[in-house]
């Protein structure tokens, strides 16, 4: 086990640098370590062993039979879920006789869970890729290595000074910085609801439903449980194999099969019904948020303070009404990588910088 996720540790590195929010990084690193680390579990078959054996009573070598059924679809007779297991059928879904006649539900997408899994984590990293190629290291060249401690005051105030005169020179032109990370946020937001409907689309329509019953289930009492994992991901299915007999007539041949490998697909979507939900209420929350700061800018100096006390309320207010909101954007993630006492001289002395030239010009 560890040495098949071990490699997935790399990307929990600290950043030096942040330019991103903590529900964004949730989105692109834990949601993709889970997809493949969900990936790679589901093709370890030394945790389930072969992902379907089948019983065979006939003369056809099993191999056949396992790798026909695999590769077709196998199924079950949904009204055979709810019958007495033991008395009336030998397994859950699994009839025979009259309740083989009806209707039939067929599995085919145990075959694509893996790869399913691993294109859902590409997907979860495409915004953070995207928000890299747009931010170019943009935070990291302005930072200029005052987020950790400097040797000298005179290296600190020849870093302060360019980072100040970058300010200056740039100010009002950081909008499109702010849109394009805020469209990132939202496309996380797009493709894990978009995620939601692939996988339900994915289940047979089973998903969105899916958590929900699984709760139901365990709060039901033991007499009226009827457990839903089976039914999604069911542990054993029939297959039909037909060939021609000694005759030249079509014979049919039945193997009721065990799909070991829903054992882990029943865990791995539980989990994710219940993390997507999650990311799917924190990313709303904060597509909110992000909402109300372009639609109420009397807030942002609050938020601003908020970052680091250290500033003076006035200094903060002074500053925020010259500001355009991309350059609120890029101050606010400047206090999340300066050094407290950095940010409080940075912010001062551009407020300053600001009213000066300000006065110059009128």
């Amino acid at each position: 086990m560890y040495n098949i996720l071990a490699g997935l540790k790399e990307y929990f590195r600290r950043q030096e640098i942040v330019t991103d929010n903590v529900v964004f990084r949730l989105h692109y690193i834990f949601t993709t370590v889970l997809l493949i680390a969900f990936s790679l579990l589901v093709t370890a078959t030394q945790y389930v062993g072969n992902p379907i054996q089948c019983i065979n009573d006939n003369d056809i070598p099993i191999h056949v039979i396992n790798t026909y059924c695999w590769i077709s679809t196998t199924f079950t007779i949904p009204t055979s879920f709810m019958r007495s297991v033991g008395s009336e059928v030998p397994h859950p879904g699994i009839g025979a006789g009259l309740y083989e006649s009806k209707d039939q539900k067929h599995y085919a997408y145990y075959q694509w869970v893996c790869f399913i899994l691993f294109f859902q984590a590409i997907l979860c990293y495409v915004p953070r890729w995207l928000w890299s190629a747009w931010e170019g290291g943009l935070m990291q060249t302005i930072v200029l290595g005052l987020n950790c401690g400097l040797k000298t005051v005179e290296e600190r105030t020849v870093k302060k000074k360019i980072l100040i005169d970058y300010l200056l020179v740039h100010i009002k032109q950081h909008n499109m910085y702010a849109i394009r990370y805020w469209f990132c946020e939202v496309l996380c937001l797009v493709n894990i609801i978009g995620q939601l409907y692939l996988m339900n689309r994915f289940t047979g329509g089973e998903f969105f439903s899916y958590g929900l019953k699984v709760l139901t289930f365990a709060n039901a009492d033991q007499e009226e449980r009827f457990d839903p994992m089976v039914y999604v991901f069911p542990r054993v299915t029939k297959c039909t194999f037909h060939k021609f007999g000694s005759s030249g007539t079509i014979s049919r041949h039945d193997s009721m099969c065990v799909l070991s490998q829903n054992i882990i697909n029943e865990k791995t979507y539980i989990f994710l019904w219940f993390w997507f939900i999650i990311m799917a209420t924190l990313l709303s929350l904060l597509i909110v948020y992000r909402a109300i700061l372009l639609a109420v800018p009397r807030i942002r100096p609050m938020i601003l303070h908020a970052r680091n006390r250290f500033v003076p309320n006035d200094v903060i207010n002074a500053i925020s009404n010259k500001l355009e909101v991309g350059d609120w954007w890029i101050l606010y993630m400047l206090g999340r990588n300066l050094e407290p006492l950095v940010y409080k001289e940075v912010v001062s002395e551009l407020s300053k910088r600001i009213e000066t030239n300000e006065s110059n010009n009128a």
